[in-house]
């Protein structure tokens, strides 16, 4: 009964005068990715026929772990832990491009310290091979989080709380080969946290979270390329992207160009301690110059 209730609500976003909230965003797969657990980062396969997220639900080796669901005529489907889980954290899964690999984040032994950058192949019928550690430099004693594979399969987004930085983890770009040093982002990073991040407009933009992750506070920011940064950072207008939330984790949903991920808590419709919830990505455009080759 608890359940149906719950299918209730969300159905009622279909019905006046919910229409603008609607518009704004819709939870996930309610009871089956968003349940009364804590989920984020939602990923979808370019195919759209299955999403991978992570989770604390029960049913996995514990610690924190990888889920799949699959995609039947538009409902999410049979979420089970995926096969290379472990005891440790397994987190914030994301497809590359061509959706041939999965990254992901783990403080499994045998990494360089804190929480490192992983990969795993993905076979034709949805199998997983054997994860292999992001190169060093990529990797540091620190902890590395939220890989964002770039479009051409060549560079990589994600963050690190390494030496050097503004404060707190910030934003970086390397290449997946090679050995040449991560790169700040310009213009992005704070003495705060800034964890996440998206593409916009071909890198050309950024809708990334920034907050404090010790005290569980983060919110989305939307940025754009003035030619040599990312300027003129200022929140997204989503209603439940509060200063004083947890809001993060923008995926970009290739299967359904314009729309993408967030994880955070709406007053309705919400499952559980975090959820997933579809949006449509800002628009925001901006310049050139913020990318130069990872080589």
């Amino acid at each position: 009964m608890k359940r149906a209730r719950g299918v209730a609500v969300a159905c009622s976003l279909l019905s006046a005068p919910a229409l603008a909230q609607l518009a704004e965003y819709g939870i996930e797969g309610i009871w089956t990715v968003s349940t009364r657990d804590a989920e984020l980062r939602g990923s979808v396969a370019p195919d759209g026929k299955r999403m991978v997220w992570g989770s604390d639900r029960a049913g996995g080796p514990g610690g924190g772990d990888l889920w799949q669901a699959r995609n039947e005529n538009g409902r999410w489907l049979d979420p089970q832990p995926l096969p290379f889980n472990t005891a440790a954290l397994e987190a914030e899964p994301m497809f590359s491009a061509d959706g041939r690999w999965l990254y992901f984040v783990s403080d499994r032994t045998g990494g360089a310290g804190g929480r490192d950058l992983y990969r795993v192949a993905v076979g034709d019928g949805g199998g997983f091979g054997t994860p292999q550690r992001l190169r060093d430099g990529i990797n540091t004693r620190g902890n590395e989080r939220s890989p964002t594979p770039a479009a051409d399969g060549q560079g990589l987004l994600f963050s690190s709380d390494r030496r050097g930085g503004a404060g707190g983890y910030d934003l970086y770009r390397a290449s997946l080969q090679g050995a040449m040093a991560a790169t700040p982002l310009p213009g992005v990073n704070t003495t705060a946290d800034e964890i996440d991040a998206a593409w916009l407009d071909g890198g050309r933009a950024l809708l990334f979270s920034r907050g404090d992750e010790a005290a569980g506070i983060a919110r989305l920011y939307v940025a754009a390329c003035d030619g040599s940064g990312y300027a003129g950072s200022v929140p997204w207008t989503l209603s439940f992207n509060t200063g004083d939330g947890y809001t993060r984790a923008p995926v970009a949903d290739p299967s359904r160009p314009g729309e993408g991920t967030v994880t955070g808590s709406a007053r309705s419709p919400g499952a559980g301690k975090s959820d997933l919830y579809r949006i449509v990505l800002p628009t925001r455009r901006g310049g050139d110059g913020c990318l130069p080759p990872a080589g």
